[in-house]
């Protein structure tokens, strides 16, 4: 793992907080004004642990099709899982958002594989951000731990 730079600070990220819920979310918005954004909580009730799916209770909401590697995300809410692993982390976007439910591969829309680095200070909680890097991509943060994961939506 390598050591990364605190990406956020030159980047835009657009984030709000519901505090009667502690529900966290963010955005990105596509330069067309279409939009992703993710709902989430900070305080995770489940450890990640390596090679395993790990659910910390993510909701990505899809306003224009997207990519996801080279899977297509259509319009709609899906769960983001995640699989943490020593070098690698996959993310996996699912139609199952029903709360409580167990990770079903058998609804798995996208997978991709994240990009991954140690990050300078470790956080307690979880920690979502988008950065729009162009006109048609938005990249998802995942900070957790020690952690930084990175994904790259694209618009289609």
């Amino acid at each position: 793992m390598r050591t990364l730079p605190l990406l956020l600070a030159g980047l835009l990220v657009l984030g709000a907080q519901s505090p009667a819920q502690d529900t966290l979310s963010t955005y990105c918005n596509f330069d067309d004004d279409n939009q992703v954004s993710i709902q989430y909580k900070a305080a995770v009730k489940e450890q990640p642990r390596n090679g395993r799916v790990w659910s910390p209770g993510i909701t990505l909401f899809v306003q224009t099709p997207l990519m996801l590697g080279r899977s297509e995300i259509g319009l709609g809410a899906y769960s983001v899982h995640l699989i943490p692993d020593k070098k690698n982390w996959t993310i996996i976007v699912n139609r199952d958002v029903s709360p409580g439910t167990s990770y079903n591969p058998s609804q798995d829309v996208a997978k991709g594989e994240m990009e991954v680095g140690e990050i300078p200070e470790p956080t307690k909680n979880l920690q979502l951000s988008f950065a729009h890097m162009s006109p048609k991509e938005c990249s998802l943060r995942v900070y957790y731990q020690k952690t930084g994961a990175f994904a790259d939506f694209k618009e289609k």
